[in-house]
């Protein structure tokens, strides 16, 4: 599972760019098809029946009520995904009557948003004022929330969304956790998921299928829906590969991941499989594959085959394409008080890259020595536009996500240009690093051609740790930076970290104290605290004594090998920490407390900040007279 809104586009480049070369590729969604099953009437009968073979047992309240308000989901769930998927709009002013759901547990929040709405609205003070679509969108969300609540307690405990049995994969050293979940009995997931596999494979007749696994929460499924092909059509050559393969799997040594997948991967797709066709029709001999794993010998062992050939060119991967996909059945839904992850899970985005890898590749968080991050290939914005005009042309759809890990500025001013002078209309976001390159000016040529939001990291606002990870910005430029998207109506998300090596509770205290001020002068509207996580592909996890900590050694590793605990010798308690800093940003984003002490939001005691009160405002001032 990725998103429910919109397709993951690995499969969409990949099969743009083998139909590019004569290749007869087709492309298939089923984590989608999964949802959409399940999420049926049809679907919800199967639940429910499954609850009554285990002697009707009730044993939460999510399933009591789910049990007890069974003919109202039945009778509503169809129509629900309808007007989800924007095929039945006039249904919001059923939902928002709030008498034509089944309001189960989820619903609860509510009550939370009410009390301090002080009687209006309950929703006004969570999410503003909400037109009748977005309404009713955030409680059909909450209904399926309930239902994936029952699916979760009484069918698949590691159901989610996003992060499907995450656990069984993300930086697992063996493979002996997802082994025994293969092995355990079908449950109505796994033989949904089977039956869906199997259409599709007699759908397409493919020889060869490709499984992209960008996450751990799409592993199991991934495995499972090879494990289907391998029992039934054997003859079916299988390749896995993506985002997670790429990061976590490149110390390969587990020899039953072959029982499932003939072949896996690492980075750019393109090269790899161009050797791996050339080979399965006798052309290429094994040893000649490029960046991949297989199995051999007896008793097995993996090897590792590469025979070092170039990738191909950003420039000559072709325009992803996304026929195939059903574009229409994707579901938009709301969720989300953050505004920026709201667009995360609210429409339907074509996904597009401006260029390949990161132009500065250097934050020490990051795992700049990996290639998706440390290859950076740009193209000429000529070709960027063409690519984005063809999208238009097959989806209907003119919003775009560039998820670049940092979009470079000089390539979105020559793409803003390019669509301005071929007027081209499309809305568009994106990450960016906060660099002074964005002037006032930049800033408003990129709304012009369309941009409506950015994201961008601040991390520890702290600009003696923004310089130890090597971020290249200080506090006062993002507030500079951040201004100049914010005064031509641009939303500003800003990436937050807490937890990075050496970081006090002095200067945890002070960068919440910065992000205050942001708030306040308009600089940001949106952001989010994520925990430090240490990984080894990046510098501190390669370098951890240039960072002044020291890494705890990993057990030997046959499966996947990515985080890494750390001992930081400042023992600051950054989990509890946290807590303050999240409860203090979801207020700022709400406009509340910004003119309340810092220090409010931690429990226990904690430092006065150090930050002068004006600092940002001085900093916006010196821009000005600048």
């Amino acid at each position: 599972m990725t998103q429910l809104n919109t397709p993951y586009p690995s499969t969409a480049y990949i099969t743009g760019f083998l139909r590019s070369r004569g290749v007869d590729a087709v492309q298939d969604d089923l984590a989608l098809k999964l949802v959409l099953r399940l999420f049926s009437s049809t679907g919800l009968a199967a639940i429910r029946n499954q609850i009554e073979a285990t002697n009707g047992k009730k044993s939460s309240v999510c399933i009591q009520h789910f049990c007890d308000e069974f003919d109202q989901y039945h009778a509503t769930i169809d129509r629900m995904i309808l007007f989800l998927q924007g095929r039945d709009s006039t249904l919001a002013h059923r939902i928002n009557s709030r008498s034509f759901l089944p309001e189960g547990p989820r619903f609860n929040a509510l009550d939370v948003y009410e009390s301090e709405d002080e009687g209006g609205d309950p929703l006004s003070w969570a999410f503003g004022s909400l037109g009748m679509q977005d309404k009713a969108r955030h409680f059909a969300t909450l209904y399926l929330s309930d239902i994936a609540d029952v699916v979760r307690e009484a069918i698949d405990p590691r159901f989610e969304f996003v992060r499907y049995a995450e656990s069984l994969a993300a930086s697992q050293p063996t493979f002996d956790l997802l082994a025994a979940a293969l092995a355990a009995p079908l449950n109505l997931m796994d033989t949904t998921l089977r039956e869906l596999t199997l259409e599709s494979i007699s759908r397409y007749q493919p020889n060869l299928v490709l499984i992209s696994v960008p996450f751990p929460g799409c592993v199991y499924a991934a495995f499972r829906i090879a494990q289907t092909i391998k029992l039934q059509h054997p003859e079916i050559v299988t390749a896995l590969g993506g985002g997670f393969v790429n990061t976590e799997l490149r110390e390969l040594a587990e020899p039953r991941v072959f029982n499932y997948f003939d072949y896996v991967s690492l980075d750019d797709g393109e090269r790899p499989l161009l050797a791996l066709l050339e080979h399965l029709r006798g052309a290429r001999p094994q040893s000649q594959l490029v960046r991949t794993f297989v199995r051999r010998g007896e008793p097995p062992v993996v090897e590792y085959l590469n025979s070092g050939e170039s990738d191909i060119p950003f420039a000559e991967v072709g325009t992803p394409t996304w026929d195939g996909l059903p574009i229409g059945d994707y579901l938009s839904t709301l969720d989300m008080l953050n505004p920026m992850h709201r667009l995360w899970s609210d429409g339907r985005w074509n996904k597009l890259t401006v260029a390949h890898g990161c132009y500065w590749k250097k934050c020490s968080f990051c795992d700049i020595t990996l290639d998706y991050i440390g290859r950076y290939d740009a193209v000429a914005a000529s070709t960027l536009v063409d690519r984005i005009e063809a999208i238009v042309h097959e989806t209907g759809q003119t919003g775009f996500h560039f998820v670049d890990e940092a979009a470079p500025p000089k390539a979105l001013k020559a793409m803003a240009e390019e669509l301005l002078r071929r007027s081209v209309v499309i809305s568009w976001w994106g990450n960016i690093r906060f660099e002074k390159a964005f002037t006032p000016e930049l800033c408003e040529l990129l709304a012009a051609s369309g941009c409506i939001a950015i994201s961008g990291g601040l991390e520890v606002a702290s600009d003696r740790l923004l310089n130890l990870m090597k971020k290249g910005v200080s506090v006062s430029q993002v507030a500079r930076v951040t201004r100049a998207f914010s005064d031509v109506g641009i939303l500003v998300h800003a990436y937050l970290m807490y937890g990075f090596p050496t970081q006090t509770v002095q200067d945890t205290v002070d960068a919440l104290e910065y992000v205050r001020q942001m708030f306040e002068e308009g600089c940001i509207q949106s952001g989010f605290f994520h925990r430090f996580t240490c990984t080894v592909h990046s510098p501190v996890g390669k370098n951890p004594e240039d960072y002044g900590v020291s890494l705890i050694p990993l057990p030997p590793v046959t499966f996947a090998k990515n985080d890494i605990g750390f001992i930081d010798p400042t023992g600051v308690d950054h989990d509890s920490l946290g807590t303050g800093l999240n409860k203090g940003l979801y207020n700022f984003m709400h406009g509340v407390g910004l003119d309340a002490d810092i220090r409010s939001w931690f429990s226990g005691r904690v430092p006065r900040s150090k930050v002068p009160r004006d600092y940002v405002v001085r900093a916006l001032q010196a821009s000005a007279n600048h």
